[in-house]
Protein backbone atom coordinates (compact mmCIF):
# COMPACT_ATOMS: atom_id res chain seq x y z
CA UNK A 1 0.00 0.00 0.00
CA UNK A 2 1.37 3.36 -1.04
CA UNK A 3 -0.13 7.09 -0.70
CA UNK A 4 0.86 9.71 -2.88
CA UNK A 5 0.11 12.61 -0.48
CA UNK A 6 -0.14 15.44 -2.49
CA UNK A 7 -0.39 15.62 -6.17
CA UNK A 8 -1.83 17.97 -8.95
CA UNK A 9 -3.85 14.97 -11.43
CA UNK A 10 -5.73 18.24 -12.81
CA UNK A 11 -3.13 19.88 -14.77
CA UNK A 12 -2.91 20.24 -18.30
CA UNK A 13 0.19 18.15 -18.44
CA UNK A 14 -1.85 15.03 -18.17
CA UNK A 15 -4.72 15.82 -20.85
CA UNK A 16 -5.62 12.92 -22.67
CA UNK A 17 -3.37 10.93 -20.56
CA UNK A 18 -4.89 10.82 -17.32
CA UNK A 19 -6.76 7.87 -16.66
CA UNK A 20 -3.37 5.71 -17.75
CA UNK A 21 -1.52 8.10 -15.37
CA UNK A 22 -3.63 6.70 -12.62
CA UNK A 23 -3.71 3.02 -13.59
CA UNK A 24 -0.17 3.37 -13.44
CA UNK A 25 -0.16 4.46 -9.88
CA UNK A 26 -2.27 1.82 -9.33
CA UNK A 27 -0.42 -1.11 -10.84
CA UNK A 28 2.63 0.19 -8.54
CA UNK A 29 0.49 -0.31 -5.45
CA UNK A 30 -0.88 3.65 -4.79
CA UNK A 31 -4.26 3.08 -2.99
CA UNK A 32 -4.35 7.13 -2.23
CA UNK A 33 -4.10 9.72 -4.49
CA UNK A 34 -4.69 13.49 -2.37
CA UNK A 35 -4.90 15.81 -5.20
CA UNK A 36 -3.98 19.48 -4.07
CA UNK A 37 -5.69 22.94 -4.76
CA UNK A 38 -4.13 25.65 -6.88
CA UNK A 39 -6.93 27.81 -7.29
CA UNK A 40 -10.70 27.84 -6.68
CA UNK A 41 -11.47 28.13 -10.41
CA UNK A 42 -10.18 24.56 -10.88
CA UNK A 43 -11.82 22.83 -8.25
CA UNK A 44 -14.87 21.56 -9.86
CA UNK A 45 -12.27 19.70 -12.14
CA UNK A 46 -10.62 18.31 -9.48
CA UNK A 47 -13.44 17.33 -7.92
CA UNK A 48 -15.28 15.63 -10.83
CA UNK A 49 -11.96 13.68 -10.84
CA UNK A 50 -12.50 12.50 -7.44
CA UNK A 51 -15.99 11.57 -8.08
CA UNK A 52 -14.87 9.05 -10.84
CA UNK A 53 -12.11 7.49 -9.03
CA UNK A 54 -12.73 6.58 -4.86
CA UNK A 55 -9.20 6.17 -4.28
CA UNK A 56 -8.43 9.96 -5.27
CA UNK A 57 -9.13 12.35 -2.69
CA UNK A 58 -9.40 16.54 -2.82
CA UNK A 59 -7.90 19.81 -0.85
CA UNK A 60 -8.99 22.63 -1.15
CA UNK A 61 -7.18 25.93 -1.67
CA UNK A 62 -5.02 29.05 -3.24
CA UNK A 63 -1.43 28.15 -4.18
CA UNK A 64 0.62 31.63 -3.02
CA UNK A 65 1.17 32.15 -6.41
CA UNK A 66 -2.17 32.56 -7.26
CA UNK A 67 -2.65 34.89 -4.14
CA UNK A 68 -3.20 38.13 -5.90
CA UNK A 69 -5.98 36.80 -7.98
CA UNK A 70 -8.26 36.15 -5.07
CA UNK A 71 -7.92 39.15 -2.60
CA UNK A 72 -11.52 38.65 -1.38
CA UNK A 73 -11.17 35.05 -0.65
CA UNK A 74 -12.20 34.33 3.01
CA UNK A 75 -12.23 31.40 5.23
CA UNK A 76 -15.74 30.96 4.59
CA UNK A 77 -15.06 30.83 0.80
CA UNK A 78 -12.94 27.88 1.56
CA UNK A 79 -14.98 25.89 4.53
CA UNK A 80 -17.97 25.91 1.95
CA UNK A 81 -15.96 23.66 -0.28
CA UNK A 82 -15.40 21.16 2.58
CA UNK A 83 -18.68 20.40 2.63
CA UNK A 84 -17.98 17.49 -0.37
CA UNK A 85 -17.64 14.32 1.21
CA UNK A 86 -14.42 14.10 -1.24
CA UNK A 87 -12.51 17.33 0.09
CA UNK A 88 -10.64 16.28 3.03
CA UNK A 89 -8.15 18.86 3.73
CA UNK A 90 -7.17 22.68 3.26
CA UNK A 91 -4.98 24.00 1.06
CA UNK A 92 -2.47 23.67 -0.41
CA UNK A 93 -1.35 27.31 0.70
CA UNK A 94 1.87 29.43 1.78
CA UNK A 95 4.21 31.17 1.12
CA UNK A 96 6.78 31.72 -2.08
CA UNK A 97 9.62 34.49 -1.62
CA UNK A 98 11.70 32.59 -4.30
CA UNK A 99 9.16 33.68 -7.38
CA UNK A 100 7.59 36.17 -5.62
CA UNK A 101 4.59 35.93 -8.27
CA UNK A 102 2.25 37.46 -5.72
CA UNK A 103 2.93 40.43 -3.29
CA UNK A 104 4.23 39.37 0.40
CA UNK A 105 1.40 40.93 2.17
CA UNK A 106 -1.19 39.29 -0.09
CA UNK A 107 0.15 35.89 0.40
CA UNK A 108 0.21 36.10 4.00
CA UNK A 109 -3.16 37.87 3.94
CA UNK A 110 -4.54 34.48 2.28
CA UNK A 111 -2.42 32.24 4.15
CA UNK A 112 -3.90 33.41 7.64
CA UNK A 113 -7.40 32.66 6.07
CA UNK A 114 -6.48 28.98 5.07
CA UNK A 115 -5.75 28.90 8.56
CA UNK A 116 -8.88 30.49 10.17
CA UNK A 117 -10.30 27.92 7.28
CA UNK A 118 -8.48 24.91 8.69
CA UNK A 119 -9.43 25.56 12.57
CA UNK A 120 -12.40 25.75 11.91
CA UNK A 121 -13.54 23.04 9.43
CA UNK A 122 -10.90 20.66 11.52
CA UNK A 123 -9.15 19.49 8.30
CA UNK A 124 -5.94 19.38 7.82
CA UNK A 125 -3.57 22.64 6.49
CA UNK A 126 -1.28 21.73 3.41
CA UNK A 127 1.83 24.42 3.38
CA UNK A 128 3.89 25.38 0.61
CA UNK A 129 7.12 26.73 2.06
CA UNK A 130 10.14 28.55 -0.08
CA UNK A 131 12.20 30.65 1.17
CA UNK A 132 9.93 32.05 3.35
CA UNK A 133 11.04 30.71 7.11
CA UNK A 134 10.84 33.53 9.20
CA UNK A 135 7.77 34.79 7.99
CA UNK A 136 6.03 30.96 7.53
CA UNK A 137 6.98 30.22 11.37
CA UNK A 138 5.70 34.10 12.43
CA UNK A 139 1.97 32.94 10.40
CA UNK A 140 1.50 29.31 11.76
CA UNK A 141 2.75 30.38 15.45
CA UNK A 142 0.15 33.47 15.88
CA UNK A 143 -2.50 31.09 14.24
CA UNK A 144 -1.53 28.22 16.48
CA UNK A 145 -1.73 30.22 19.90
CA UNK A 146 -5.41 31.20 19.15
CA UNK A 147 -6.52 27.92 17.94
CA UNK A 148 -4.59 24.97 17.32
CA UNK A 149 -4.49 23.19 13.87
CA UNK A 150 -3.01 20.27 12.46
CA UNK A 151 -1.42 19.75 8.64
CA UNK A 152 1.22 18.79 6.75
CA UNK A 153 4.54 20.92 5.16
CA UNK A 154 4.36 19.58 1.74
CA UNK A 155 7.59 18.95 -0.37
CA UNK A 156 9.70 19.73 2.76
CA UNK A 157 12.34 20.98 1.78
CA UNK A 158 14.11 23.59 4.59
CA UNK A 159 16.28 24.05 7.60
CA UNK A 160 16.54 21.85 10.66
CA UNK A 161 15.05 24.63 12.67
CA UNK A 162 11.76 24.54 10.69
CA UNK A 163 11.62 20.97 11.01
CA UNK A 164 11.83 20.68 14.45
CA UNK A 165 9.16 24.30 14.05
CA UNK A 166 6.94 22.21 12.33
CA UNK A 167 7.28 19.18 14.58
CA UNK A 168 6.75 21.00 17.87
CA UNK A 169 3.09 22.42 16.26
CA UNK A 170 2.22 18.86 15.63
CA UNK A 171 2.82 18.86 11.67
CA UNK A 172 4.17 16.02 9.40
CA UNK A 173 6.72 16.43 7.04
CA UNK A 174 6.45 15.17 3.43
CA UNK A 175 9.04 13.54 1.56
CA UNK A 176 9.31 14.39 -2.06
CA UNK A 177 11.56 13.21 -5.19
CA UNK A 178 14.14 15.89 -4.04
CA UNK A 179 15.52 13.19 -1.44
CA UNK A 180 16.48 11.18 -3.57
CA UNK A 181 18.37 14.32 -5.61
CA UNK A 182 22.38 13.64 -5.26
CA UNK A 183 22.70 17.25 -4.13
CA UNK A 184 19.91 16.44 -1.63
CA UNK A 185 21.83 14.99 1.68
CA UNK A 186 21.20 17.56 3.98
CA UNK A 187 17.60 17.20 2.94
CA UNK A 188 18.16 13.15 3.76
CA UNK A 189 19.90 13.92 7.37
CA UNK A 190 16.78 15.58 8.16
CA UNK A 191 14.45 13.05 7.40
CA UNK A 192 16.28 10.46 8.79
CA UNK A 193 15.79 11.97 11.99
CA UNK A 194 11.88 13.03 11.29
CA UNK A 195 9.78 10.83 13.84
CA UNK A 196 8.44 7.61 12.23
CA UNK A 197 4.80 9.16 12.77
CA UNK A 198 5.43 11.83 11.41
CA UNK A 199 6.27 11.06 8.10
CA UNK A 200 4.24 11.11 4.93
CA UNK A 201 5.34 10.64 1.01
CA UNK A 202 4.32 12.24 -2.42
CA UNK A 203 5.43 13.10 -5.87
CA UNK A 204 4.19 16.43 -6.18
CA UNK A 205 3.36 15.09 -9.61
CA UNK A 206 4.03 16.78 -12.19
CA UNK A 207 6.90 18.71 -10.82
CA UNK A 208 9.80 16.90 -9.09
CA UNK A 209 10.08 13.52 -10.29
CA UNK A 210 12.65 11.50 -8.67
CA UNK A 211 15.56 9.25 -9.76
CA UNK A 212 15.79 7.73 -11.44
CA UNK A 213 12.55 9.64 -13.60
CA UNK A 214 14.33 12.90 -13.05
CA UNK A 215 13.92 14.90 -15.95
CA UNK A 216 10.64 13.39 -17.25
CA UNK A 217 6.98 14.48 -16.03
CA UNK A 218 6.25 13.29 -12.35
CA UNK A 219 3.28 10.84 -12.00
CA UNK A 220 2.17 9.30 -8.63
CA UNK A 221 3.33 5.76 -9.98
CA UNK A 222 6.56 7.24 -9.13
CA UNK A 223 6.15 7.62 -5.60
CA UNK A 224 7.57 4.07 -5.27
CA UNK A 225 11.08 5.67 -5.52
CA UNK A 226 10.57 7.76 -2.91
CA UNK A 227 9.50 5.55 -0.66
CA UNK A 228 12.46 3.05 -1.72
CA UNK A 229 14.98 6.34 -1.03
CA UNK A 230 13.19 6.68 2.29
CA UNK A 231 13.60 3.20 3.35
CA UNK A 232 17.13 3.65 2.66
CA UNK A 233 17.33 6.47 4.38
CA UNK A 234 15.89 4.94 7.71
CA UNK A 235 17.75 1.47 7.48
CA UNK A 236 13.90 -0.25 7.47
CA UNK A 237 12.01 -2.28 5.13
CA UNK A 238 10.47 -0.62 2.34
CA UNK A 239 7.07 -2.32 3.33
CA UNK A 240 7.54 -0.62 6.51
CA UNK A 241 8.24 2.66 5.28
CA UNK A 242 5.07 2.11 3.21
CA UNK A 243 2.67 1.06 5.41
CA UNK A 244 3.82 3.65 7.96
CA UNK A 245 3.62 7.03 5.79
CA UNK A 246 0.12 5.03 4.81
CA UNK A 247 -1.19 5.17 8.23
CA UNK A 248 0.18 8.27 8.94
CA UNK A 249 -1.82 9.78 6.09
CA UNK A 250 -5.37 8.42 7.32
CA UNK A 251 -4.33 9.56 10.96
CA UNK A 252 -3.78 13.37 9.84
CA UNK A 253 -6.41 12.90 6.75
CA UNK A 254 -9.59 11.63 9.22
CA UNK A 255 -12.20 12.45 6.87
CA UNK A 256 -10.48 9.80 4.19
CA UNK A 257 -10.09 7.03 6.81
CA UNK A 258 -12.59 4.70 7.65
CA UNK A 259 -12.55 6.11 11.29
CA UNK A 260 -13.12 9.61 10.21
CA UNK A 261 -16.02 9.29 7.44
CA UNK A 262 -18.65 9.14 10.27
CA UNK A 263 -17.55 12.40 11.50
CA UNK A 264 -17.64 14.42 7.96
CA UNK A 265 -20.99 12.83 6.16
Amino acid sequence: MLVDSHCHLDFDDYENEIDDVIARAREQGVSIMLNAGNNLNDLSGQLALSEKYPFIYAAVGVHPHNAAEFPDVKAEDLIAWTKHKKVIGIGEAGLDYYYDYAPRDAQIRLLREHIKAAQESGLPLIIHNRDSEADMMQVLSDGYRHKPFCGMIHCFNASKEFADFALSIGFYLSASGMITFNKCGQLRDIFAEVPLDRLLVETDAPFLAPVPERGHRNEPAFVRHTVEKLAQIRDLPFEKIAQITSDNFCNLFRKASDKGRGKYQ
